[in-house]
């Protein structure tokens, strides 16, 4: 096997997990059963060690397509040769529809009569655990892992299964309109069924399309951009715990940010800020159950909080804080770049603005979708106080540089929101106001003014005595913090597109200049911050210009309209994927751009223009 790049992979997911299938049919990463559990197949990391699961035609040439059927997380690779058409139909069954937890795989000829291969080649506990084989018929084989993990797989089919070495292979014709099926599943309990087995895969597959369609339609966004916001909203929904309510950054980890460099880490945890984003963004599309999850999730972890300790800055997906990071010494990593690491010391670090991030979130949620809770509203009293005393720490940031703490602008940025929305969150409820959170909030909002402003740059630095603006400072009008339209913000944007913007494309920051964490980077542009930067140019007025970034930017998704964390030089996608941040940095920028557009269009048609 070769190496495919992360753009070439489509997702499917049960709502406990997430599988990447290749254009070339292989599943070349999944972990399982759950979003954080161990990796079965990682070939993505190592294409000798860490497993697979492909099933391809035996021709001599051909080409590749991808699809989802349509408004579904269902996917369709279909292969395309003189010699015939065929295609796979990949999918998960999802959590809250048929009780998850097994990948279904079918087969079908389209044209011609054609030879396929299927090769399952599991590698348990991140490829370090040996399996053992029992083949329980010609269809029907079970693996279980000799690790302490225990998995335990049941791989069935209707075509005649071989193991070897164990691996599991398969060799099969199929004519026009015939099919193969094959089920992979956890084995926790016995799954019994009086239907016939491709009756089974053919409910489950008419069960999960209606499943996916239902949900979509139940979307209010009826903009512009409309496909391309549904697919980003499918992405966000996969990414969210049935289970538990809580949403992970990405699926995936140690996929580098910079090739042959050092920064690979590990994202399939809850972070407070991305899920903060993400339930801001679904919330925005009307999707106030999945919201009402992750703040019963939250609600819960302030619940378990013991006295006046600090929310951590991410968790697992069952809300567990110890995240300890190792290193795969045996896995060489994506395109050979190491080292590859699970877990993240990053649940360490102290970040300030994931108050903000979580209190407007829940602003919005109390405004928009059900009313908190009195207990839930005393909860977030203590880490309210917490931070009254805390929030001129310098820290880590946004970021998460491992170089050293500042007074980073954006987190003072974002205890100002945590403080204005409790203030509003009280007020709307009539709640009693803690004294002292409004004078707290008064003076962040001066201090910003007063040590992160250089009047010689004309713009917001990325911390007081800074050199450089920072991308993150483009939620200052996002926020409501400033006016989009504030001479000194549009001085600001003025001086990140000169120092940040490359073609549309936002950089982060410097890294050699802002953020020195001891580690050497070429990262690519943040995808995030592109989306940030389109939506601050439609609030400001310059429609033409966001409209010209923002469909730039489409045109760097994947064949399905997916993106990794960053854009390398060359286009190639870069960090962890899909990624939670840059999807629903999408659906805000589409949302507001959108909205800019049509508010435009009805004043010059008012003014008769």
């Amino acid at each position: 096997m070769a190496y495919e790049p992360i753009e070439n992979y489509g997702i499917i997911g049960d709502l406990n997990t997430i599988a990447l299938v290749a254009l070339n049919g292989s599943i070349d990463f999944m972990c399982f059963p759950n979003f954080d559990s161990p990796s079965i197949f990682a070939a993505l990391l190592d294409d000798k060690k860490g497993g697979y699961y492909q099933i391809k035609p035996v021709f001599s040439e051909m080409n590749t397509k991808q699809l989802y059927l349509p408004d579904t997380n269902v996917l369709l690779t279909r292969f395309l040769s003189p010699e015939g058409v065929g295609e796979i139909t990949d999918f998960m069954p999802v959590e809250e529809l048929l009780n998850g937890k097994e990948l279904i795989r079918r087969v079908t000829t389209v044209r011609g009569e054609v030879k396929y291969e299927m090769h399952c080649v599991p590698r348990f506990n991140y490829g370090r655990s040996d399996h053992r084989v029992e083949i329980v018929s010609d269809n029907e084989i079970i693996l279980q892992s000799k690790g302490d993990d225990k998995t335990t797989l049941r791989l069935k089919s209707t075509v005649p299964l071989q193991s070897n070495n164990g691996s599991i292979t398969a060799t099969f014709t199929l004519s026009p309109n015939e099919t193969a099926d094959f089920i992979l599943e956890h084995v926790d309990k016995e799954h019994t069924s009086e239907k016939k087995f491709k009756d089974v895969v053919t409910d489950s597959l008419f069960a999960t399309v209606n499943y996916w369609k239902d949900w979509i339609g139940r979307s209010q966004y009826q903009g512009r951009w409309m496909e391309t916001v549904n697919r980003s909203a499918l992405v966000l929904k996969l990414l969210t715990s049935h289970k538990y309510g809580s949403i992970i950054a990405a699926p995936t980890f140690s996929i580098p940010e910079s090739i042959s460099e050092k920064r690979n880490w590990d994202y399939r945890y809850t972070w407070i800020r991305d899920a903060s984003f993400t339930v801001y963004a679904l919330l925005r599309l009307g999707y106030s159950k999945e919201t009402g999850k992750f703040i019963n999730w939250v609600e819960k972890l302030c619940r378990d909080i013991k006295g006046q300790n600090p929310l951590g800055i991410m968790y697992s997906i069952d809300g567990q804080r110890q995240l300890q990071e190792t290193i795969l010494e045996h896995f060489e990593g994506y395109k050979k770049t190491s080292p590859v690491r699970i877990g993240n010391n990053a649940y360490r670090q102290l970040q300030l603005d994931i108050y903000g991030e979580l209190m407007d979130s829940i602003y919005l949620y109390n405004k928009y979708g059900e009313k908190i809770s009195y207990d839930f509203w005393k909860d977030l009293e203590k880490q309210i106080d917490w931070l009254a005393e805390n929030w001129d720490q310098p820290d880590e940031g946004i970021w998460e540089v491992r170089g050293g703490k500042q007074h980073f602008l954006y987190s003072r940025l974002l205890c100002w929101v945590a403080f204005d929305r409790a203030i509003k969150i009280a007020n709307a409820r009539s709640f009693p106001l803690k004294p002292g959170w409004r004078k707290t909030r008064d003076i962040i909002y001066n201090r910003i003014y007063s040590e992160c402003w250089d009047e010689k740059k004309k713009a917001f630095m990325q911390y007081p005595g800074a050199h450089t603006v920072d991308a993150s400072v483009l939620l200052m009008p996002l926020v409501r913090f400033i006016s989009p339209k504030d001479p000194r913000w549009l001085s600001t944007l003025k001086r990140i597109e000169e120092e940040l913007v490359s073609d549309s494309l936002v950089y982060r920051y410097k890294p050699k200049q802002a953020a020195p964490d001891g580690l050497l980077s070429r990262e690519g542009t943040f995808s995030m911050c592109t989306f940030w930067y389109v939506e601050c140019l439609s609030r400001s007025g310059q429609l033409e210009k966001a409209r010209l970034c923002f469909e730039k930017m489409l045109g760097y998704a994947n064949h399905l309209g997916l993106y990794a964390e960053q854009l390398g030089f060359k286009g190639e996608h870069l960090g962890n994927f899909p990624q939670a941040f840059t999807h629903l940095g999408l659906i805000s920028a589409a949302f507001n751009l959108n909205k800019q557009l049509n508010d435009s269009r009805n004043k010059n048609v008012n003014n008769g223009i």
